[in-house]
């Protein structure tokens, strides 16, 4: 029975690998402060706080086939590497595309990185794309075969970040009445289900797979994506497709957070952040990828049974975007 070690473990994705390795089998120990949600069914949790001198004095006396590793804190992944060096199979670190300096051409494991924050800097998320980048040379300091997957946007059930999960419930929401969509250009999205990914990291661990590994779905639209989103979820109003520069003129956001249309990415002509990244290793490497209208069925069924008209904390309200349509269809009259 394999041993896993997650350092986090009880929000999202770090759930879900706990839950799947705990249907293979494996032994699973998840070291978090357990504020983030609840450990899988079957899986253990240990109680630290990574700032204390003393985070991994429970998990670092033993051997463990394999550590995940969640976070993207310089100082702890340091720290947890180097307490755990020489009592780890297989290492794999959890990055992002966002690594990657900008572009708006395909890029392959192989392209340049950003220049990463200062050694044990602490950061906001303003600083998460080269704080990444620290994190996973300080990985390999102590782990010179670890599994980088710098993953794209993620989506599925339990999402936290409810950006994608936007769409699909805002479509249910309208039903017979307008919707309101940002007009092209719009960078591309790379969607991958977080159960996909989950799948494919705990394959890759098996197989001893190390080094970076691109883990996005395939370059789909923005448009695209909102059209099966009203599919699913039965939407028979008209879409407003709103020009992007007059969105932004009337305060609405691009990416995620209040008042944004999450996940849009106006195409200025310059480059992204996201949207570009070859996934040709990870399919090479078993990555496999269901179908956007399935995630979006299971999305949308989450949603239902949390309440469509819930308060939540990013997007546009219902009535902000009504307020929008209200001042787009006066302006074009």
């Amino acid at each position: 029975m394999p041993a896993l070690l997650i350092l986090g473990g009880t929000a999202w994705l770090g759930r879900e690998t706990a839950a799947q390795a705990v249907e293979r089998g494996w032994e699973v120990t998840c070291l978090a402060r357990g504020e983030s949600g609840i450990v899988a069914p079957g899986a253990t949790l240990v109680r630290a706080d990574r700032d204390a001198p003393d985070a991994y004095r429970e998990v670092a006396g033993r051997d463990w086939d394999a550590v995940v590793e969640v976070s993207w804190q310089p100082r702890h992944v340091r720290e947890a590497a180097e307490a755990l060096e020489g009592r780890v199979l297989h290492w794999t670190y959890i990055s992002s595309v966002a690594a990657y300096a900008p572009s708006r051409e395909l890029l392959t494991e192989d392209a340049p990185l950003r220049e990463p924050v200062a050694p044990d800097a602490r950061v906001d998320g303003s600083l998460y794309d080269a704080a990444k980048v620290r994190c996973e040379l300080d990985t390999l300091e102590s782990h010179p075969d670890a599994l980088l997957v710098r993953a794209g946007v993620i989506i599925g059930p339990g999402d936290p970040t409810e950006r994608f999960a936007y769409w699909p419930r805002r479509a249910a929401q309208c039903g017979s009445s307008p919707m309101l969509v940002p007009a092209p250009p719009a960078h591309p999205l790379q969607l991958l289900d977080v159960r996909d990914l989950v799948a494919w990291n705990l394959d890759a661990i098996e197989s001893g797979l190390s080094g970076p590994v691109n883990a996005v779905g395939e370059q789909r639209t923005l448009s695209y994506a909102v059209e099966l989103a009203r599919e699913v979820a039965g939407a028979i109003g008209p879409q407003v497709d709103v020009d992007p520069a007059w969105l932004r003129a009337h305060g609405v956001l691009p990416w995620k957070g209040a008042g944004s249309l999450p996940l849009w990415v106006p195409d200025d002509g310059g480059p992204a952040r996201t949207g570009y990244h070859s996934g040709a290793r990870f399919v090479a490497t078993g990555g496999r990828r269901r179908s956007l209208m399935e995630s979006i069925r299971d999305i949308l069924a989450e949603e239902r049974a949390l309440g469509l008209d819930r308060e939540v904390d990013g997007g546009l309200p219902r009535a902000r975007e009504l307020e929008l349509l209200a001042a787009w269809e006066a302006e074009a009259g």
